[in-house]
């Protein structure tokens, strides 16, 4: 039996609670299952799925209450460090080792070896169902851009339409101590290209809090969003978070602020953490969480076993109404010797790691929103007029998910792009009723 690769349908899909309207009907306690229809590539729109319902013609797939994801969201990657754990020595344990054995071994990069390791990984992003991928690339020199700034750019370019690369120049704090500084390196990523961000990597062994604000200052006068590594140690003193929330306050920052790791919340008291994750709701930061990496760095001493886990405070951001993303970080270098930038890999380690409950219902929608990466209104996908990027997952439920989702069937404008859906999903049907549309 053939099975097409692009049905117009798709029914008894099982959707997260996050996706659906709020009027959406139950069954069981559970949200009903769903119809979705596209045309040409584009939603149309989605309604609970009713068996009375005569099915228009057209090509029908009825994946029996499979679970269903609109494409991924990978927030915080490292293309240009990618694959090269292989040819290191010994590395030593920790973040600051780990950033010892990357400066060691970038004295040998290419671009060429940068494209190669580059283009490697998205094309295991692409076929994970992820449709929007930044990447952090390291830029240690004032003056001089990164090798592997424009090789990205180029990448960005050759991926147009499969996949949405952003790039952020993750810059020393150090490098923003002088202002003229910082309005040197602005200008320099806001002339590079779309997709670019000015970022920054803040510790407390680099603290300066004037230059956070050069930062953020050269940040507004180029027009540029900011994505920082912030507090990614386990310090109770570290400042990088709370200041920043401060910042955006006082100069009444008009782009948006990612802030990936913030670990150190976990290692402040309590009432100090949560008055920090009260400002940061209050200004417009998206926290990013990197499970993998943040539980493997963390507390890490040869020969013991850790006695904290590394993350920030989700839960507690989650319910400030603060926008978590989930994220791979590092994939096969001296920082996390695993991963395969597939984001449900990342969410499985966060919620072991982080007890989330509901990841189906609730923490799936950290790996979906590329509205968050932004400042604007929400913008939920799935809806009518955006892009058919669908992930179906063959054998997952949402008992145990993201147990069981490496088999999945990914589409992509309405086409299937990889993975194999099944030949039992193939509805017959050649009757012609019109769809009702249901958004929110």
């Amino acid at each position: 039996m053939h099975v097409s690769d692009a049905p117009d349908r798709i029914v008894r899909a099982r959707l997260p609670r996050w996706l659906l309207p709020r009027q959406w009907p139950a069954s069981g306690g559970q949200p009903a299952l769903a119809d979705l229809h596209s045309a040409q590539g584009l939603m149309q729109g989605m309604v609970p799925h009713d068996p009375a319902r005569p099915l228009p013609a057209g090509t029908t797939w009825d994946v029996g209450g499979a679970l269903v994801l609109p494409g991924l969201v990978d927030a915080h990657t490292h293309l240009d460090k990618a694959f090269t754990l292989p040819r290191m020595a010994t590395v030593k344990p920790g973040l600051l080792g780990a950033i010892e054995a990357m400066m060691v071994d970038r004295q040998d990069w290419t671009e060429a070896d940068i494209r190669a390791r580059a283009s490697r990984a998205l094309q295991w992003a692409y076929d994970a169902g992820v449709v929007h991928l930044r990447t952090h690339c390291d830029w240690w020199e004032p003056e001089a851009q990164p090798l592997a700034w424009n090789v990205l750019r180029e990448l960005a370019q050759e991926w147009t339409g499969r996949i949405t690369l952003e790039r952020v120049g993750l810059i020393p704090l150090h490098l923003y101590t002088e202002r003229s500084a910082a309005m040197h390196l602005a200008r320099t990523v806001a002339q590079s290209g779309p997709g670019a961000l000015l970022g920054g990597f803040v510790h407390s062994t680099n603290w300066n809090p004037q230059a956070l604000r050069h930062l953020f200052e050269a940040a507004q006068h180029q027009g540029l969003n900011v994505d920082l590594h912030v507090d990614e140690e386990l310090h109770p003193c570290a400042l990088g978070l709370p200041t920043t929330a401060t910042l955006l306050q006082e100069l009444r920052f008009e782009g948006h602020v990612v802030c990936g790791h913030t670990c150190a919340l976990a290692a402040h008291d309590e009432a100090t953490a949560l008055a920090t994750l009260d400002a940061v709701a209050r200004s417009p930061i998206t926290l990013v969480t990197l499970p993998i990496t943040n539980l493997l760095l963390q507390d890490a001493t040869t020969g013991r076993t850790p006695r904290q886990r590394g993350l920030t405070l989700v839960k507690e951001a989650h319910a400030r109404g603060i926008p978590v993303l989930v994220a791979s970080d590092n994939v096969q270098d001296p920082f996390c010797p695993v991963g395969s930038f597939d984001p449900l890999e990342a969410l499985a380690c966060g919620v072991l790691a982080a007890q989330l409950e509901a990841p189906f219902d609730r923490w799936s929608e950290s790996l979906c929103r590329a509205d968050w990466l932004r400042r604007g209104p929400d913008e939920l996908p799935l809806q009518p007029g955006s892009a058919a990027d669908l992930v179906v997952f063959n054998q997952a439920d949402r008992w145990g998910f993201p147990s069981r989702t490496q088999p999945r069937v990914v589409l992509r404008q309405g086409r299937v792009a990889s993975g194999h859906a099944s030949a039992a999903w193939h509805v017959a049907n050649t009757r012609s009723t019109p769809t009702p549309t249901l958004t929110s």
